[in-house]
């Protein structure tokens, strides 16, 4: 159980990161994000952290018995999805995180 946990975490983060930040094959991706525009499926496709959540809820349904379970592993997944890009996502090293007045 725990290396479907594993895997399922991995391949949330890819999906995720696939359809937010990059374009796909033949601009699949692309395509679909400029079709959603600037309104809700939109603005979801631009945040990481909100497509996180909509990537994880089949995993898991996949992994959990209970309804409670599933409710579980969707945050569980979810924030592991979110800690794996924080820990990989572009960090910018030359701007300081404070502004002189």
């Amino acid at each position: 159980m725990y290396w479907y946990m594993f895997i399922s975490v991995l391949a949330a983060w890819r999906l995720t990161h696939l359809l937010q930040a990059e374009d796909g094959p033949f601009d699949i991706i692309y395509y679909i994000r400029k079709k959603a525009g600037t309104g809700f499926f939109g603005s979801l496709l631009d945040c990481f952290y909100c497509v996180s959540i909509w990537v994880a809820v089949p995993f898991a349904i996949w992994l959990g018995n209970r309804w409670w379970e599933i409710l579980l592993y969707w945050l569980a997944i979810s924030g592991a999805v979110c800690l794996l890009e924080q820990f990989t996502g572009n960090k910018k090293t030359n701007t300081p995180d404070y502004k002189e007045d």
